[in-house]
C-alpha cells in the first residue's frame, strides 16, 4: 500500500524517482524499492516523506479512513484524483501542527487542576484530529451545488 501511495504522490507532483530521491537524500533505487513494495521505510524516513508531501503518516501507510463504507486503502487504489484527498490531508496536518504548537507553547496548561502530562497532550491532539476529520467529512455534505462534481 505504501508504495502505491508514494508513487501517486510523486506523480501528482510531477517528480521523477530521481527528483524525489535527490530531494529526500535517498537513492533512486530506494525510491523504486519503496514504490514496488520490496522495502518499507524506517520511521524517520516515513516522517520525512510525510513532511515532504504535507500528509500524515497514516495516509502514507493507507490507514486513514475517509468514510465508514470503505477504507482509504480501497479509495486511493480506485481514485484517479488524489489531489482532493491530498488537500484534505494537508489541511488537517497544517491544523494539527498549529494545535501542537499552541499546546507546547502554553504555559500552565491544566486538566482537572493538574498540569497536563505529555501523554495527556498527545491524547488531546488525537481526539482533536478525530474531531477535525469528522467535521471535514460532515461539511462535505454541504458543498454548494456550483462547486460539486458533475457525477454528484
Amino acid at each position: 500500500m505504501f508504495g502505491k501511495i508514494l508513487a501517486g504522490l510523486r506523480k501528482e507532483r510531477k517528480l521523477s524517482q530521481y527528483d524525489l530521491a535527490e530531494r529526500m537524500n535517498l537513492s533512486r533505487g530506494q525510491i523504486a524499492n519503496y514504490e514496488q513494495g520490496k522495502r518499507q521505510p524506517d520511521f524517520d524516513t516515513l516522517e520525512q516523506f510525510a513532511d515532504f508531501f504535507g500528509v500524515s503518516t497514516d495516509l502514507l501507510l493507507g490507514r486513514s479512513n475517509l468514510n465508514t463504507e470503505e477504507n482509504f486503502s480501497e479509495t486511493i487504489l480506485r481514485s484517479t484524483d488524489i489531489t482532493q484527498i491530498d488537500k484534505h490531508e494537508r489541511d488537517i496536518a497544517k491544523r494539527m501542527n498549529e494545535l501542537r504548537g499552541d499546546l507546547s507553547s502554553a504555559d500552565g496548561l491544566l486538566f482537572n487542576g493538574e498540569p497536563m502530562s505529555e501523554e495527556a497532550k498527545e491524547s488531546l491532539l488525537e481526539a482533536m484530529e478525530f474531531g477535525i476529520r469528522l467535521a471535514k467529512k460532515n461539511n462535505e455534505k454541504y458543498i454548494p451545488k456550483k462547486n460539486r462534481k458533475k457525477e454528484e
